[in-house]
């Protein structure tokens, strides 16, 4: 089963453009998103594989401190893990009528 989950990690000081981007190519290959320009947080969006939402968290958790490594970002801690089922299926409502 995929999941989405979303990850944040707050510390001390602004982050710039470049450093999110950095981040940005490091979750990539998750199908992620990257988050955090001119802020004192940096976060991603990931999908993983995983049986359940808690075995979710524990595999996404450790693959962003890893990418944010790759990144060169610094190792603040996880303030926040949030996980939510991903079915490419679904229709969010979000398709626009032409």
């Amino acid at each position: 089963m995929k999941w989405s989950v979303s990850i944040q990690a707050d510390g001390d000081r602004i982050l710039e453009l470049a450093e999110i981007v950095a981040l940005a190519d490091a979750v990539a290959r998750m199908d992620g998103i990257a988050s955090g320009i001119g802020t004192a947080s940096y976060g991603a969006q990931v999908v993983v594989e995983a049986e359940s939402a808690d075995d979710a968290v524990e595999i996404a958790v450790p693959a962003f401190m890893q990418a944010a490594e790759e990144a060169k970002l610094p190792a603040w801690p996880v303030a926040r893990a949030e996980v939510i089922i991903f079915d490419e299926d679904l229709d969010y409502g979000l398709e626009e009528e032409l």
